[in-house]
């Protein structure tokens, strides 16, 4: 920078008169010499130079006060940095940025030039740089200091760490005599500022920390610097030695500092762990052990060792036999492994392609290890790529992303046919087979993997693939690492790998083709019984009958033919890269398939009725058997299902089979496994395998006996009879008039049994669910604690369960006994367990005082709850909280002062209940102690004594009720009440009265009670008869006792300040005076909830406890994108939709705000707004789904494991002295405490755009920097997109970033890793996840949600949970642990009720059955742990392919499946989720996850495992995933079938033949028959599980209220609807696409919506399948009247007329204020403005009709021939209503002649020229000629009306024709609307086009007037808008929640 020099003058005197020339350039003319400086915008800066100067920035901001020269000198500094980076400020904001700057600096310098201290800048900048050296050296070892202090250290390490680089910068261009006179200048010294760092300051001023010191640290640390025997420096030209084994990796293969910085962290954290855990019980462990190192490899490299003996290649892991040498081996190959995968980058989603990479380094880090030589180049084996900066990002993974972006951009954001691009599965399983080797090693990137077709590759310049592209063929070596040399090919694009997604319902039967063919020869075995009216089991042994049912195995025989077909279709596009087994396998398929085809048919034909039999021995229950050649092929047929039998039942012996690599084990395999890497050796263990299959058989046996006696065996013989029947006239012209048996008819009967019968498995599933589940629950404690009263009754073996449960045995016997359960769960605390109850009061004080810093409870309540802390707990006295003592007292009293008997029995009353024998003692032994601290006088101190020793001494003869009177102890309570009154007041003033009542209670118990109160005055009066004191005494006469007088006080009062003394009388109070209303506490429902739950958990079967030290460490992430981090002041009081935020948390949370006003010590909302804003955003936060909900639950996991460590530490004295006074005291311990949860625990939010917010000023990023503030240990993970100039262009580069807060600072980068592109090219939310993981540590990881929470209480049982992954359980630990959520937002409407239950009922009995006996539980979402080792080898914990992974999550747990992990569910600990609460919001998501459904139908996952699964196994996968979505999809099929069915025999006249003959012969089976479709009311017992797991929960009674009380409120239409949802986006995203992440908003949703919104959102999902229901309900009630009863129309239909009613007017039921005339006004102006509307580009489709119509066809725009055929075909039934209804009009004179089909058509012509004529009419008149216009359409109109009424005279046309025509016409018009969206790309330049989309809307409008009448018809009638109100607020009713002002709208009420 030339032009700007930093110049000081050779003479430091006269720096007046001498200014440097150069600094005039930053002067103003004008400067005004008495500013005042205002920090300079430090956090807003160009994204391109942000990373450079911000520090520089921030430190000028942070000192001007003081050092306002150095301020000026830093910022000068950052700008000469910024025009150095950018001289012609191309980059974006740059030009503005320095502009902004120099003026700042031109204002500041002639200010603070005169404010300097010194007589040059640089002597100024060397005196406050020395001045912050001395301080950090002065305090760098003091690191036990308390945080105030600590954080100044760290501001102090920054500051001078940023003055040290000016400083150089200055000292640098002042010229060499400025340097002579200051001595030079060191380099930068690391360890005295430090680098940031993450967890571990590895540098040398780091040493001194706490978590540095730990001895496991220091051994992992000590071997990883261990560089003994690894090459020299030298051969890498580098300058200095190596630091440590990662320096050495990062120089041999040029990763990126970063990089080597955050795994060389991960490393030894993960190290030192394992060898603490390993080596727990070793006096030492300052070595690291070996049995540390192999367990890491062994976990870490178990994928890459399976992966090589998968393709037959030898481990490139090669360890020497000298053990010191395989250690550091080892270290290298770890380090190496974890590089490669923190740069990765989206290569991670690839494992194996990770392996492939690490496969060829590690190949040559072997060779530099051991000094090979090449034996191509005969040179030291040195790596291929070097070890230039970045050279692994350029060269390794920049060309595969390269690739892997390309095909990303090849599906047009996932629109495009799956078949036309590569996703992260098909290129990883490239690797999956030698073929991958052939890339070798350089890469040879003309290798077809590389290989794009040229149209995707002119698009995608930025993914280059750098250096790499300039190797020539020549430097692949041949060997281990590379291929031979093949003659140069044009690279052609590889295609898809082992699987193509193809939309089609057949993938379903594709994948589950075993279970269909099961279910249809089942079906067809069941219909050739029946036919044979089979009444005995033995009767199936009949040959005849026998015979006939084994020729379902022809139909087996069909359905491996069409599978054979369907294989060879399916995989057709993936013939690339199948190898040539492959081909044959399918191949020699068919062939078989073909030959059973025609052999098993053929030997039936011939042989039938042909047996050979044998006769058996007497009295055989089979008197002979025989045999036919058909039955003998039948035998040779089942040969090979013979043996899979047999395998099923020894799945050790099959699962060995699958995974070997022996070649007699492949050869084996080859016919049903194929040669995949995943979805081999599957099977559970025997036990696992015996449990399910009996829950099926159970399932199987009751679905084939209800179908066999309720669905199929009744239709039998009305079958046959419909068959004899002959019809000969039919009420329509019948197309196929020559079909016999009426085939038609018993289409029509049979086909809705038939989808019954295929879906109805559904509903028996979730019977067996009910039961199993709930038995499983009971058996495993689920709802043991479930009412306060219940806890109370139990509270006092909580000490006993916690201290079993959560605290670490203290030796191995204690360890052994908790094997016990029972046993340990009741029994007794022992005394060596005495200190667990102190340990206990603990805990549950800060799980209490928990729930004040929450506000759910109130200063009262937490005084109630709280349990007294003193040293009495370790002698096994336990004070119970008051709220467990309440009324307990006064009790006791009434019980003595009534009593009658003898002492003993008065006791033995009293101890009958613990908590009242213990108040009683606690009352008395608490008024003793007050008493001794309040009376010093010596005399009233031996009175009381001699009182006190009188009551025990009667106590021990048993005769207290004989010494005393205790009638009057009434009055002595009330007396001591008073005598507390006034000791909590305190007031000097009433000293007096003190002693009044001490005199009163006196008196009361000497002369009242006491029966020997004369002994008492007897001591009075021998005090008379001793000289000494008879001057006392005569003074004592003249003053009353307790009195004072003279200077000497016989009262201690007010009593000492203690704070013990204190909390002791204020807890007697309690005791004393709290009434029953404290039976009650809390009376928060939440925080009742919360803690029954805890309490019940200590009761479940857990892992035990170990210490912190030796707990599993883990890691928590979040992703976060665009959601609510904190809520504006502005957003609590904006009301964009009609409420405030403020005010909606105010009428829903009303307890907790009067908790939060009471601990703010606040009145009213506008006095805490003056001063407590932040707590004020922070409190409605805390109660929405927003990021710092989520932050504060899981941070508590920090704060439990401090707790958790203080105990595993502290002595019973620090424990006493209480968890929060030893932290802020001793800082030490603190520290102490600090490091190990630094250990054990990490969080990650990864903020994805959190750059890109900073650099806009966004609130949210300051937002996030105040979280990270509030929790130090946060870490943030963003991408970060900046512009780099390069060749005066500026171009993107993306980098991962961590960041962290300091307090004064701000942000402060960590960790930097560059990206080889935007990694953002899938789904968002796993490449999110993806970006972040590499930040995290631990051995377990929990993804949690942004809609998440979680509680103190719960964390504290996280080390229990994480245990779970070290028990060995059957053959395996397990890989992911499941968690059961609790929905916290069920409380808002019934909805949000129904939507919780619903919710709760899955993730609770749904679940517990899919983890045991299922073993088909995957991953659902959060908060499910992962084992972090197994998944960052294994792709990660979710897939990114777009769309096809739009449930990211599941595959986490197919992928973990595929693997053969183990997936396991726990109960013991909960954590909470928020869900959408209203309706629009729960449908959205309905959406997605139908949506996500039907991906996962088509995807391989579900194919692999639908195959690889054991039959019964695969039952419950497929019921428990897509099955459910199919099955309801099938369901409404079923409805339409019946309906369609009905209409057929209706309108084609043979229902009325056929009923009218059954009549005749009196045939009533036949008529029962017609009407046997009543068993399409499906779905009454899906609702089951629900109230079993409430039954569980809350009591069945409770279950039984809450499910009448759901139905009250409309649960039914609720569900009916979402079922709607569901089937709709499920069966149209199968067919066409179109799935896509849909937000939902979790802001305030009390809100209504309006029509038109609804109209949008469920026009095509419900309304229009509503009104086809209707019209079909319609025309069937209007055609079967003549010959059919109205009751049986009704039994048949009311459950369609409910279905089609929900669908058409849920929304508008469950929509606030749907009845509201206003609201309805405004609805109908906003309805017909969107209708109106012209769209076209740029107009959102909720402004306008057009734009919506249009993006409601996006699923079609995309879809191939096959689905537009499909849909052709799904419009042809709206033409049946015409081909029917116009046979019956009056005008038709019952002719049958195909003509008067003809005809109508010409009418519907009519009808289109006439519209078209009107709209001609109005283009050319309207304007113009108006009244022309007006004489037209009159013209027009008296036309039609003539016309009519001619028809009417001449060829009797009535009314009731004319309501027929549009019943017929109508779903023409629409069918053919449909059809023109189905072929819109042959007409979409037409004007055919144009008239499709008129018509289209004409039928929107007339569909929104006819929904829109009855809504408002009912909105004049107020107590429809009440009765909605109360229905959908009904809980916030009971809670007594002011519900009404939040729907009124009201913004503010304080």
């Amino acid at each position: 920078m030339s032009e700007i020099v930093v110049a000081e003058p050779i003479d430091d005197g006269g720096a007046e008169a001498k200014r440097p020339v150069t600094r005039y350039l930053t002067m103003g003319s004008g400067s005004d010499h008495n500013h005042a400086p205002e920090p300079f915008e430090s956090e807003r800066l160009p994204a391109t130079l942000a990373s450079e100067i911000q520090s520089f920035l921030r430190v000028a901001n942070l000192i001007e006060s003081e050092e306002p020269r150095i301020a000026y000198l830093c910022r000068f500094h950052a700008f000469e940095i910024a025009h150095n980076m950018d001289r012609h400020s191309n980059g974006r904001g740059v030009r503005q940025f320095k502009t902004t700057l120099l003026q700042r600096l031109e204002q500041d310098e002639e200010t603070t030039f005169r404010k300097r201290k010194e007589k040059s800048d640089i002597r100024e900048l060397r005196r406050v740089y020395h001045a912050y050296k001395e301080y950090i050296i002065k305090h760098e070892g003091a690191f036990n200091i308390e945080n105030s202090h600590r954080e100044r250290l760290i501001n102090a390490r920054i500051i001078g760490s940023v003055l040290f680089e000016v400083l150089k910068t200055v000292s640098n261009t002042a010229g060499p005599q400025a340097l002579a006179n200051r001595g030079g200048i060191q380099p930068k010294p690391y360890d005295l500022f430090g680098k940031p760092y993450n967890i571990l300051p590895l540098d040398q001023g780091g040493t001194q920390q706490p978590i540095m010191q730990l001895p496991e640290i220091k051994a992992a640390v000590a071997a990883i610097r261990n560089i003994r025997g690894i090459p020299s420096d030298e051969d890498f030209q580098k300058h200095g030695k190596f630091i440590d084994l990662f320096d050495f990796l990062q120089y041999c293969f040029g990763f990126q500092e970063g990089n080597v910085a955050n795994q060389r962290e991960h490393l030894l954290l993960l190290l030192a762990n394992i060898h603490k855990r390993k080596t727990h019980k070793q006096t030492s462990v300052s070595k690291l052990g070996d049995a540390a190192v192999d367990e890491l490899m062994r976990r870490l490299f178990k994928n890459y060792t399976s992966w090589c003996k998968f393709l037959g290649r030898k481990s490139n892991i090669r360890l020497p036999y000298v053990k010191q040498e395989a250690q550091q081996y080892k270290l290298l190959f770890l380090g190496l492994y974890l590089l490669i995968w923190g740069e990765a980058a989206n290569l991670r989603f690839m494992p194996e392609c990770l392996c492939y990479i690490f496969h060829n380094m590690a190949y040559e880090l072997h060779g530099m290890l051991t000094g090979a030589v090449s034996l191509a180049t005969w040179e030291k084996v040195m790596p291929a790529y070097g070890g230039q900066t970045e050279s692994f990002l350029n060269n390794v993974v920049t060309p595969i992303y390269g690739v892997i972006r390309k095909e990303a951009k090849k599906s047009k954001g996932g629109t495009a046919d799956h078949s036309t691009w590569r996703n992260y599965d098909d290129l990883n399983e490239y690797f999956w087979s030698p073929d991958c080797f052939e890339i070798g090693w350089p890469m040879r990137l003309d290798h077809d993997f590389f290989c794009i077709p040229k149209k995707s590759n002119a698009k995608n310049p930025s993914a280059s693939t750098g250096p790499v592209e300039e190797r020539r063929e020549e430097d692949v070596e041949e060997g281990e690492v590379g291929v031979t040399q093949k003659e140069l090919h044009e690279p052609k694009w590889l295609g898809k790998t082992n699987f193509v997604e193809v939309r089609s319902f057949w993938q379903i039967f594709r994948s589950f083709d075993r279970m269909w063919s099961f279910f249809i020869v089942s079906l067809q075995a069941l219909i050739i019984m029946a036919c044979h009216e089979l009444e005995s089991p033995l009767q199936l042994f009949d040959k005849v009958v026998f015979e006939d049912i084994m020729s379902i195995f022809i139909t087996s025989a069909i359905l491996k033919f069409i599978q054979a077909i369907l294989d060879i279709a399916f995989t057709w596009k993936v013939r690339q890269t199948l190898d040539f087994s492959a081909k044959v396998k399918h191949v020699m398929k068919l062939g078989v398939a073909v030959i059973w085809t025609i052999v098993l048919p053929v030997y039936y034909s011939n042989s039938r009725r042909k047996y050979t039999c044998y006769s058996t021995t007497y009295g055989s229950w089979l008197q002979e058997w025989c045999f036919s050649s058909f039955m003998v092929a039948v035998a040779i047929y089942l040969m090979t299902n013979a043996v899979e039998i047999v395998l099923f039942f020894v799945p050790a012996v099959r699962k060995y089979i699958e995974i070997s690599n022996y070649r007699i084990c492949t050869i084996l395999s080859w016919w049903t496994q194929p040669r995949l890497y995943v979805a081999r050796g599957l099977q559970e263990s025997q036990l696992s395998l015996l449990k399910y299959t009996l829950f099926w058989v159970l399932v199987l046996l009751s679905k084939f006996s209800f179908s066999y006696f309720f669905e199929i065996k009744p239709l039998i013989e009305p079958t046959k009879q419909i068959m004899k029947i002959g019809v000969q006239m039919y009420d329509w012209h019948e197309l196929f008039p020559k079909v016999k048996s009426n085939a038609g008819a018993i289409a029509a009967i049979w086909a809705p049994i038939i989808v019954v019968y295929f879906m109805d498995t559904q509903i028996w599933y979730s019977v067996f669910c009910t039961i199993f589940g709930g038995v499983y629950g009971i058996l495993h404690h689920l709802g043991e604690i479930r009412t306060l009263g219940m806890l109370r009754s139990r509270f006092h073996t909580l000490p006993s369960a916690f201290n079993i449960s959560l605290i670490p045995p203290s030796s191995r016997n204690d360890h052994k006994r908790r094997k016990g359960f029972f046993y340990n769960k009741f029994r007794k605390v022992s005394k060596s367990e005495k200190n667990g109850l102190a340990k206990f009061v603990l805990v549950w004080n800060q799980i209490i005082n928990s729930f004040r810093l929450e506000d759910l409870i109130n200063n009262r309540e937490l005084d109630l709850m709280t349990m007294p802390m003193s040293s009495e707990l370790f002698s096994g006295i336990v004070r119970w909280p008051i709220f467990l003592l309440a009324n307990k007292f006064s009790t006791a009293l009434s019980i003595a002062k009534d009593f009658v008997g003898r002492d003993e029995s008065l006791i033995r009353k009293l101890r009958k209940d613990e908590y009242m024998y213990s108040a009683v003692k606690e009352c008395y032994e608490s008024l003793k102690y007050i008493l001794e601290i309040l009376i010093i006088g010596d005399l009233e101190k031996r009175i009381v004594s001699a009182i006190l020793t009188e009551i025990e001494e009667s106590i021990a003869r048993s005769s207290l009720l004989e010494d005393f009177r205790m009638i009057k102890v009434p009055d002595l309570l009330a007396k001591c009440i008073e005598l507390i009154e006034l000791l909590v007041e305190e007031n000097k003033d009433h000293h007096g009265k003190v002693a009044k009542v001490l005199q009163d209670i006196f008196e009361l118990v000497t002369n009242d009670m006491m029966t020997t109160g004369f002994r008492i005055l007897e001591l009075l009066d021998s005090s008379q008869q001793t000289e000494t004191e008879a001057a006392y005494f005569s003074g004592r006469i003249e003053y009353p006792l307790f009195g004072s007088a003279g200077g000497r006080n016989t009262i201690h009062f007010p009593l000492p300040a203690s704070a013990a003394l204190n909390e002791q009388i204020k807890r007697f109070r309690l005791l004393l005076t709290v009434q029953d209303t404290a039976m009650d506490i809390p009376t928060n429902l939440e925080a009742r909830r919360r803690i029954s739950f805890f309490a019940t958990s200590l009761f479940m079967n857990m892992p035990g406890a170990p210490n912190v030290a030796n707990m599993v460490p883990f890691s928590v992430m979040t992703p976060h994108y665009l959601e609510d981090i904190n809520f504006s002041m502005e957003e609590l009081h904006s009301s964009q939709r009609e409420v405030s935020i403020i005010f909606y948390m105010q009428k829903i949370f009303p307890d907790e705000w009067k908790n939060f006003l009471e601990r703010m010590s606040y009145e009213n909302l506008d006095e805490l707004e003056k001063d407590k804003t932040e707590e004020l955003r922070n409190w409605a936060s805390f109660r929405g789904q927003t990021l710092s909900r989520t932050v504060r639950g899981m941070m508590y996991y920090r704060e439990a494991l401090k707790l958790q460590a203080f105990l595993d530490m502290a002595e019973d004295e620090d424990i006493l002295e209480g968890y929060d006074s030893v932290e802020s005291r001793n800082y030490a311990l603190s520290s102490q405490l600090d490091a190990l949860a630094d250990m054990k625990f990490t969080y990650v939010v990864t903020c994805q755009l959190f750059g890109s917010q900073k650099a806009a000023g966004d609130p949210h990023a300051q937002d996030l920097i105040d979280l990270m503030k509030r929790y130090p240990t946060l870490r943030v993970a963003y991408v970060e997109e900046k512009e780099e100039i390069v060749e005066n262009k500026p171009s993107k580069v993306y980098s991962s970033v961590l960041v962290k807060a300091i307090p004064d600072f701000g942000d402060q980068e960590i960790y930097r890793i560059k990206l080889p592109g935007p990694p953002t090219i899938g789904e968002g939310k796993p490449e999110n996840q993806n970006h972040g993981i590499i930040f995290t540590r631990g051995e377990a990881l929990q993804t949690i949600d942004m809609n998440q929470d979680s509680y103190l209480e719960e964390a504290f049982k996280m080390r229990n949970l994480l245990q779970e992954f070290l028990q060995n359980q059957g053959r395996r630990p397990p890989i992911l642990l499941g968690l059961r959520e609790h929905i916290f937002t069920g409380s808002v409407s019934s909805l949000a009720w129904f939507m919780s239950y619903q919710e709760t009922s899955f993730v609770t009995i749904g679940q517990r059955l899919l983890a045991n006996p299922l073993r088909v539980r995957f991953h659902y979402g959060h908060p499910d742990v992962f084992d972090r080792l197994f998944h960052i080898t294994r792709g990660g914990i979710s897939k990114a392919s777009k769309t096809i992974n739009l449930s990211e999550d599941v595959f986490a747990g197919y992928n973990s499946t595929l693997r053969r992990g183990w997936i396991t569910y726990h109960e013991y600990m909960q954590v909470g989720k928020g869900r959408d609460v209203g309706l629009n919001q729960i449908s959205k998501f309905e959406a997605k996850v139908a949506n996500g459904n039907s991906e996962q139908t088509i995807s391989r996952d579900i194919f692999r495992l639908g195959r690889q699964f054991d039959f019964f196994r695969m039952l419950s996968c497929y019921f428990t995933t897509i099955g459910f979505y199919f099955s309801s999809l099938i369901s409404v099929i079923g409805i339409y079938v019946f309906l369609y069915g009905q209409l057929y025999l209706v309108l084609s006249g043979l229902e009325k033949a056929l009923v009218i003959e059954a009549r005749l012969q009196n045939i009533q089976s036949l008529e029962t028959a017609l009407a046997s479709q009543s068993f399409i009311q499906l779905g009454l017992l899906t609702g089951m599980p629900m109230v079993m797991e409430i039954g569980l929960e809350k009591g069945f009674l409770n279950a039984l209220k809450d499910f009448v009380l759901m139905q009250l409120q409309l649960a039914s239409v609720f569900f009916t609807f979402s079922f709607g949802t569901k089937i709709h986006y499920y069966g149209r995203t199968i067919m066409h696409g179109g799935a896509k992440y849909r937000p939902t908003g979790r802001k305030v949703v009390v809100f209504h919506s309006s029509f038109t919104e609804n109209y949008r959102l469920y026009s095509r999902s419900h309304f229009v399948k509503g009104f086809e229901l209707l019209l079909l309900l319609i025309v069937y009630d209007m055609f079967r009247r003549s010959y059919e009863s109205s009751m049986a129309y009704v039994l048949i239909t009311y459950s369609i007329w409910f279905m089609s009613i929900t669908w058409l007017f849920a929304p508008f039921l469950f929509n606030p204020s749907g009845f509201s005339w206003e609201k309805i006004v405004d609805d109908w102006k906003d309805w017909n403005k969107w209708i109106r509307q012209q769209g076209g580009i740029g107009v959102q489709q909720e402004k306008s009709w057009q734009s919506w119509w249009i993006d409601e066809q996006d699923h079609l725009r995309h879809a191939g021939m096959t689905s537009r055929l499909f849909e052709i075909l799904l419009s042809v039934r709206f033409f049946l209503y015409q081909y029917g209804l116009v046979y019956h009009l009056d005008i038709s004179q019952n002719s049958r002649n195909f003509l008067v089909y003809l005809l109508s058509w010409i009418v519907i012509l009519v009808v289109f020229l006439l519209v078209k004529a009107v709209n001609l009419g109005r283009l050319k008149f309207s304007a113009r000629y108006h009244l022309v216009f007006r004489l037209f359409k009159a013209t027009l109109f008296l036309g039609v009306l003539s016309i009519i009424i001619s028809l009417s005279v001449v060829c009797h046309l009535s009314w009731r024709d004319l309501v027929v025509c549009c019943l017929a016409f109508l779903p023409t018009g629409w069918g053919l609307i449909l059809f023109a969206q189905a072929i819109r790309p042959l007409i979409g330049n037409t004007g055919l086009w144009e008239f499709t989309r008129v018509l289209a809307k004409t039928y929107d409008y007339g569909m929104g007037v006819v929904l829109f009448a009855p809504i408002s018809v009912l909105a004049w009638l107020p107590i429809i808008s009440a009765f909605q109100t109360r229905f959908l607020f009904n809980e916030a009713f009971n809670r007594h929640l002011q519900i009404q002002p939040i729907l009124q709208g009201k913004k503010k009420n304080r």
